[in-house]
């Protein structure tokens, strides 16, 4: 998968997500985003919910929970 289609898929979960998930906890929104993903083909990457503080890089931020206290990160690995 080449890093556009991985910036749209990005976007494309971080707006679709954003409005519902300001009160969703954090481990079903993050299970309702890999399914989005493996639907997508993409099959070596990490999730990893942090708090809001903890994100170093806001590029990889594909979802916000708990009032946005807490983010869920993407990474793509190697694979």
């Amino acid at each position: 998968m080449n890093i556009s289609k991985i910036a749209i898929l990005s976007l494309g979960l971080a707006g679709s997500i954003a409005a519902q998930a300001a009160t969703k906890p954090c481990e079903e929104l993050k299970a309702e985003i890999e399914t989005k993903i493996q639907s997508a083909g993409v099959t070596a990457y990490t999730l990893e919910i942090v708090t809001a503080s903890e994100v170093m890089d806001p590029g990889m931020v594909v979802g916000s929970c708990e009032g946005g206290s807490r983010k869920i990160v993407y990474q793509k690995n190697d694979g």
